[in-house]
Order: structure tokens, then C-alpha cells, then sequence
């Protein structure tokens, strides 16, 4: 049994983590990871109190057991906002917060996990399978993309299961090893949607960089886990070792998921002195970690809203090579042309850098002709909405933004994005240019052809 619970924890972890690694950025991304995490969190937890038989740990679990089925409700909110517009998430905010309240006061009235069933593990059950169930039709009804995400609606349909059976594991109503496998293979499914979803979004592949990290965490986690499934199956000490299991996989594969950003924060601890070698290793760190997302012909059979959406990627990336090494755009044959022309190497820096400058290039060609430096006219709005967030890294709309630092004809753009131009404005501006830049780029993709 503690096994069996794992393996089921080692691969929720692993793939919470992993979800987190791609871009701690999107919410969607982190919400999924809250939820595979506090699922792994859950077993751990489950499997400790079984072999203690502590009355605590089940007056806690009876909260963490509701945390889940939360997080995958927000995530199919989440996946409900269409992808090519900008709208507040106020409204999925407070929705979230009253599941989340009624899950809880559920949790409150139950009062433990363990059973018979009471009226608070029904409140509990209702919260998270109505909203899960509201939440999955309202996805598949609003869900807006070009092209479709493979597996959507079944794997929807596995958020709203997965957060109904995480329910019954505590409560006995079937054996413990079956919940655990079902549940198990949910959470495999769903953490493997979520990352093809964002694959697809940001035109990257998936498969060889995900199997190379499930590998590297399959090798730590036998490795770690083994000697404590040895020692459980050697010795009485079961609470002990049964800790020592899930707290060593839960570092063990920590360290492995996330060991970029680990290594940068050590490399800022030893090289303090020197920003520009820092600079160097987290390029070439981000570049390794981009190769395996890169497709062998990403631009073949791409229509043309998702070449689109490629380019709308790629700006947003601006500042950001390790995210331009695996963009598809790299392979845009005018990139051949300009690496042959300046006589660079073939390699994938230097194919990002050259993406970055024709990028430039094409946002430099909306600015209007004999203007001047900035304008605010309507022939501005286009060229405005992509140079001075993108390449000058004007952040308007950011929290505690200031002008500081940006030179005068910046600071005149940032006090009129401030003032004059709301932030849902803003983003559907960058959506038509990047529609511009995005015809102009096929026009190349078609020459060359």
C-alpha cells in the first residue's frame, strides 16, 4: 500500500512541479500545479495518518482534502478565457472564493476524513462537483483557440471526476488501492493536458522534454524511495520511515524539476561579483532547457491563425530568448537568409538573436513615416502597442510601476498609456499588430515556398 501511494504521489508531484517549471507566469499553469501538488500532498498525508492512526491529521486533512478539486475548478475558469482577448478576472476571483468558502464550511461540519459519511463530506461532495461540472460545460461552450486541444473535453471530464474521487479515498467507501490507481491515472491525464494545451499555445513540441524529465524523476525517485520502502518492509517504525518516504521523493524530485532555477539562485549566491558570467550560464542553462521544446519542422501544415498566434507568442517573448530558441518562427527561411548574410552560425542563439531583430524590424516598419519620435494619433496606436512595452520594456499597468529609469520619449509613452489608454485597449492594439507582422512574415514563409 505505501507503494502504491508512492508512486501515485511521485507522479502528481512530479507533474505539478514540472507544470510550474514551464512558466510560473500563467496562471493557468499554476493553478494546475496547486492542484496536482496539493493532490500529492493529500496521499502523503492519507498514507501518514493510516500507519499513526492520528486523530490531528485527520481533523487536517478533512481542509487539504478540499484544496484540489478548488484549484482544478479555477483551472477550468481558467481554460474557459478565450486566449486572443484580454478580460478582468474579477468575476472568476469571487466565484472561485464561494466554492472555496462552501467547500470549507463542508470540511468544518464533517469535522475529519474518516467516515461514516456526514452531512459535511455531501456539502463538500456538492461544491466541488456542481462548480466542476458548471465549470466543464462552460469550457468546452467557451473555449477559443486556433485549432483544436487535443483530448479537451475528456480530460475535462477528468478535472470534475479526479476532483470528486479524491473525496472518497479517506472515507473507505472503496478499497484503498483501487481509489488510489483510479485516481493515480487521472492525475497523469490530467497534468499531461494541461502541458500539451500550453505546448500547443506556445507552438513548442512536448514529448522528448517532458519524457526526459519523467525519466530523471523515475531514476531519483527509485533511488530516494527505495531505501524507505526497504526500511518499511524491514522494520516496525512505520509513522518514521513512512515521513522519511514522501518528505525524501518530495526534495528528491523538487531538485530535479526545478534545478534551473536553482542553479540560479546559487550561481547569484557564488558569482555575485560577476553579473555578466551569470548572464552567460542562465543563456546557455535556457537555452539547453528550450532545445528539447523545439519541433523538427514547426512551420510545416501551420495555417495561418496559428501562425498568428505564433507571432503573438513571439512578441510577448521579445525579451525573453530562451523563450525564442523554441519558438517555430525560428525557422522562418528569412532567418536562414539574415544568419547567411552577416555570416553567423547556424545555432540556435543565434537564430533566436536573429528572430529578435527581424521582430525589431517589423515593429520599427508601423512606425509612421516623418513623425517623429511619438504620437498619439491613431496611425501611433499599432507601433506604440508593441515597441515601447516590448523592446523599450515600458510596463505601464504593472504593480508599483514608475517612469524611472526610461528616457524622455518613454516616459512621455508610459504617462499616456497611464492616462489615455485602458489596458484592455492596449491588448487588442498588440492582437491586430501582431496580425500585420504576422501577413508580412507569411509573405516570406510563401515566397520561399
Amino acid at each position: 500500500m505505501a507503494a502504491l501511494s508512492a508512486v501515485v504521489f511521485a507522479l502528481s508531484w512530479w507533474l505539478g512541479l514540472y507544470l510550474l517549471a514551464r512558466d510560473p507566469r500563467k496562471p493557468v499553469l499554476v493553478l494546475a500545479a496547486i492542484g496536482l501538488t496539493s493532490f500529492a500532498a493529500v496521499v502523503a498525508l492519507d498514507a501518514v495518518r493510516l500507519v499513526s492512526g492520528s486523530d490531528v491529521l485527520g481533523r487536517i486533512e478533512i481542509y487539504l482534502v478540499a484544496v484540489p478539486g478548488i484549484a482544478w475548478f479555477a483551472v477550468l475558469l481558467e481554460l474557459s478565457r478565450p486566449s486572443d482577448t484580454w478580460r478582468s478576472r474579477a468575476g472568476e476571483i469571487v466565484i472561485v472564493v464561494a466554492v472555496a468558502t462552501l467547500a470549507f464550511v463542508g470540511a468544518t461540519m464533517a469535522g475529519s476524513v474518516e467516515g461514516p459519511l456526514r452531512t459535511g463530506h455531501w456539502v463538500m461532495f456538492a461544491a466541488i462537483s456542481l462548480s466542476s461540472l458548471g465549470a466543464m460545460v462552460n469550457a468546452v461552450v467557451r473555449r477559443s483557440q486556433p485549432g483544436p486541444v487535443v483530448g479537451f473535453v475528456v480530460i475535462a471530464t477528468l478535472f470534475f471526476a479526479l476532483g470528486n474521487a479524491i473525496l472518497i479515498i479517506p472515507l473507505g467507501l472503496v478499497p484503498s488501492w483501487l481509489a488510489l490507481a483510479s485516481t493515480g491515472f487521472d492525475v497523469a491525464l490530467l497534468g499531461i493536458a494541461v502541458a500539451i494545451g500550453d505546448a500547443f499555445d506556445e507552438g513548442q513540441a512536448l514529448r522528448a522534454d517532458m519524457l526526459r524529465s519523467f525519466a530523471a524523476t523515475a531514476v531519483v525517485a527509485v533511488l530516494f524511495g527505495g531505501q524507505a520502502l526497504i526500511g518499511l518492509a524491514v522494520t516496525d517504525e512505520q509513522t518514521a520511515l513512512t515521513v522519511l518516504l514522501f518528505t525524501s521523493l518530495g526534495i528528491a524530485i523538487a531538485i530535479n524539476v526545478l534545478a534551473d532555477p536553482l542553479a540560479g539562485i546559487l550561481d547569484r549566491l557564488a558569482f555575485s561579483r560577476s553579473p555578466a558570467l551569470r548572464a552567460d550560464r542562465a543563456a546557455l542553462r535556457q537555452t539547453e532547457a528550450a532545445l528539447p521544446l523545439r519541433s523538427k519542422s514547426p512551420l510545416d501544415d501551420v495555417d495561418d491563425e496559428t501562425f498568428v498566434r505564433l507571432t503573438r507568442r513571439a512578441l510577448g517573448h521579445y525579451s525573453d530568448l530562451s523563450k525564442l530558441v523554441a519558438s517555430p518562427l525560428t525557422a522562418l527561411p528569412v532567418i536562414d537568409q539574415r544568419l547567411a548574410a552577416r555570416g553567423a552560425p547556424d545555432q540556435p542563439l543565434e537564430r533566436a538573436n536573429e528572430l529578435k531583430a527581424l521582430l525589431a524590424d517589423r515593429i520599427a516598419a508601423l512606425k509612421p513615416r516623418d513623425s517623429g519620435d511619438f504620437g498619439t494619433t491613431e496611425e501611433w496606436r499599432y507601433y506604440n502597442s508593441l515597441y515601447f512595452p516590448y523592446v523599450v520594456g515600458v510596463r505601464a499597468y504593472a504593480q508599483n510601476a514608475t517612469a524611472s529609469g526610461l528616457d524622455p520619449v518613454a516616459r512621455q509613452a508610459w504617462q499616456w498609456f497611464v492616462t489615455e489608454v485602458p489596458q484592455r485597449s492596449l491588448h487588442n492594439w498588440q492582437n491586430a499588430a501582431a496580425r500585420l507582422i504576422a501577413a508580412d512574415l507569411r509573405g516570406l514563409v510563401a515566397v520561399k515556398d
